[in-house]
């Protein structure tokens, strides 16, 4: 592993003002978990990676009068135990017990979380230069692909990590970008993933000169319900080979909003805008259920060995919308 510094800034200025500086390699650090993991595998080799645990109040929770607002350096143990976030987004909380172990729980960050790399074996063997580290081509695509993405590819065939991203985009969470001067940037957190072929490189739309610093959710509605849903290979401490986050206003037996949003299946947080629509104001009956799992999966283009993903999305779909009525 490559010798790097540590700066410890102690304001979001100070952050993107060293960020700005030319001619220096650095590296956003907030709980370190993933971020020294790349660095270990020679994916990336910063001269200096900047400690954003050093900034002083960016963990906290705070509610108003229809926000409930989350700091980025939030750990992620904190955020399943908040009793604002247990009190209003079931979701929330089942996606933050779900992810790794306790011990990297109280480690990682909300931010973190939100912005970790891919970890398709390909990208992360340090001796393979796929197209996302500046190849020529996925390797995915033709090789050993059964964690691969079935939606979104073509470029690349990732999987995007994060189990907080498709509870939160679910809930319609927003976050705030801080830039160069105080500079503020807002957009739904469902904007801020982007494909690989619009930039195969990046999995956001950070620049090079800005950092996540909150995450806003809307207080739910009256008859508001959600949950997320994760099927992994081992019991604990794995990764999502597909799960959804589902959140929703129900009266009566029947869905008046929903939004489902799924992990495992694509380079982004992946809407399954099919079976919105199609679940969206009929009674739930397990017919409904899974009738609108396979609209949605009429978009899909499974690879080689990942075809099994298309029974899951339908298993997990039922299994968490029946929790819900």
């Amino acid at each position: 592993m490559k010798e790097f510094k540590i700066a410890q800034p102690k304001s979001l200025d100070q952050v993107t003002s060293l960020l700005s500086q030319k001619n220096t390699d650095y590296a956003l650090m907030a709980g370190g978990t993933d971020l020294l993991d790349e660095i270990k595998n020679k994916i990336i080799a910063p001269e200096v990676v900047i400690d954003l645990k050093s900034v002083p109040d960016l963990s906290t929770i705070k509610m108003d009068k229809t926000h409930v607002s989350i700091d980025a350096m939030t750990c992620v143990a904190d955020l399943a135990e908040n009793p604002i976030i247990r009190e209003n987004f079931p979701v929330l909380v089942e996606a933050a017990l779900s992810l790794a172990s306790p011990q990297l729980r109280n480690v990682g960050t909300v931010g973190g979380n939100l912005c970790q790399r891919p970890r398709c074996w390909y990208y992360r063997d340090p001796d393979t230069i796929c197209r996302k580290k500046g190849g020529s081509r996925c390797f995915a695509l033709r090789g050993r692909n059964r964690y691969h993405a079935i939606f979104g590819g073509g470029m690349c065939y990732i999987v995007h990590p994060s189990d907080l991203a498709p509870a939160l985009i679910s809930l319609d969470a927003e976050i705030t970008i801080n830039g160069l001067e105080g500079k503020k940037n807002i957009l739904r957190l469902e904007d801020f993933f982007t494909l690989p072929q619009n930039n195969v490189r990046k999995e956001n739309v950070l620049e090079a000169r800005q950092v996540l610093s909150e995450i806003r959710i809307p207080l739910p509605k009256n008859g508001s319900k959600s949950t997320y849903y994760k099927f992994k290979e081992r019991g604990t401490w794995d990764f999502a080979v597909v799960s959804a986050a589902i959140s929703g206003v129900i009266s009566g037996g029947v869905f008046r909003d929903i939004k489902i949003v799924c992990g495992g299946l694509a380079p982004i947080p992946w809407r399954l805008k099919k079976a919105e629509d199609f679940i969206k104001g009929k009674n739930l009956t397990e017919e409904v259920i899974k009738q609108g799992a396979k609209e949605a999966l009429t978009d899909a283009r499974p690879l080689e060995e990942n075809t099994y993903k298309m029974g899951l999305v339908e298993a997990v779909l039922y299994t968490a919308i029946s929790s819900m009525i």
